[in-house]
């Protein structure tokens, strides 16, 4: 984690961390869950590199709650952007619990409701909300909002309504939110081999429970499940021949086995589906929960019955596919098609780049349109 951004943190948003309330013994009958995303980029040796999106964060809602702005994260150069975890519960009578989350070498930059305190660390950072009332069957109504936004999505489900005290008054909500930047290790690699087949490598000790390789070009898609991983596979690159459909129902029902309900599965779908499925090429894959568990400790008080937690890992991949794509779109001076990989263009360029030291002229010409793209920074 860059060590300037961590002391920017721990001198900007350290809170006074306040005493855990006695709530008493576990209720039974709560039940917690969660999903949430690792967002990451492949470098050439098919492991996680550090980059930045050059972009703020327009998809959250403006009550979300920044650490010092929604500019602060575009430029931190990490390995992990953790995306839109959301923590629902189930209760069927009133009560209240206590959760702290910790981020290992990852700072939280985004929440919602307000959070008791926020602070990080040279090692990592922290959230808790040391008050949370589960107030089944409450009408009180979350802040308005829906349309594009990737926030709202998260609410199409039966979890019980809850509701935080803050400094403007009580804020209700449907699941506690929040995000992250890390430059923790992820348990996966993939490359392209000589023969254009994915190498897909497990780098930990515990297995990796699915995969789903995802292609999209011009409108076309294709995908392929390849199960659970335990130490390698080379898969084929998906034909283009797949509908949307068919997609959505195969990672729903991965997410459903893992342990979500159908309605958690389908909302966390929703949420993603534009970012998951847009032009390029990229691995999804269920993080080990022991691997979870690790990079993102979470307590909760009083424990629940009990607790699933199913995230995503994203490993983009920079194929000659998709560097062809961007130096194209670059020369043609077509903008939508260079949004179309905005967030992807400087780890795409340097892949270009890299790549093309035996011709100097397109080199330069790449060089250049790598400058264009950080000329973006968080516009």
């Amino acid at each position: 984690m860059a060590g300037k951004a961590l002391r920017l943190l721990a001198a900007g948003c350290m809170a006074a961390c306040l005493a855990m309330p006695s709530v008493g013994s576990s209720p039974v009958e709560l039940t917690a869950h969660e999903w949430g995303t690792f967002t990451s980029v492949a470098g050439p040796d098919g492991q996680a590199v550090a980059w930045a999106p050059l972009k703020a964060s327009p998809d959250l809602p403006a009550f979300v709650e920044h650490f010092r702005d929604a500019n602060f994260k575009c430029s931190l150069s990490e390995t992990v952007r953790m995306e839109t975890p959301v923590l629902y519960f189930y209760s069927p009578r009133e009560t209240t619990v206590s959760v702290n989350v910790s981020f290992a070498k990852g700072v939280i930059t985004e929440w919602y409701p307000h959070a008791s305190a926020v602070e990080g660390t040279e090692t990592g950072g922290s959230i808790w909300w040391n008050e949370v009332r589960l107030l089944p069957g409450s009408h009180a109504a979350p802040p308005p909002g829906n349309g594009g936004n990737h926030y709202y999505a998260a609410r199409n489900t039966a979890a019980t309504p809850l509701q935080v005290k803050a400094p403007g008054g009580d804020q209700d909500e449907r699941f506690l939110f929040y995000r992250g930047v890390s430059s923790a290790t992820l348990p996966i690699a993939a490359r392209l081999t000589p023969e254009g087949k994915l190498l897909v490598q497990n780098l930990g000790a515990d297995e990796i429970p699915s995969v789903m390789l995802i292609e999209s070009r011009v409108g076309k898609l294709g995908y392929r499940v390849a199960g659970a991983l335990r130490d390698q596979a080379l898969l084929d690159l998906p034909p283009l021949t797949a509908g949307a459909v068919s997609m959505f129902r195969a990672l729903e029902g991965i997410l459903v086995a893992r342990g979500l309900y159908v309605d958690e599965a389908r909302a966390m779908i929703a949420t993603w589906r534009d970012s998951w499925f847009e032009e390029g090429s990229r691995l999804l894959y269920i993080m080990p929960a022991q691997a979870v568990s690790a990079m993102l400790p979470l307590s909760i008080s009083p424990a629940p019955a009990s607790t699933v937690r199913v995230f995503v890992g994203r490993l983009e991949l920079v194929t000659p596919a998709t560097e062809r794509a961007v130096e194209q779109a670059f020369r043609a001076h077509d903008q939508p098609a260079i949004d179309r990989y905005r967030r992807f263009l400087v780890p795409i360029l340097n892949a270009s780049i890299a790549g093309a030291q035996a011709d100097p002229a397109r080199a330069r010409e790449l060089q250049g349109y790598l400058k264009i793209a950080y000329s973006f920074a968080c516009r």
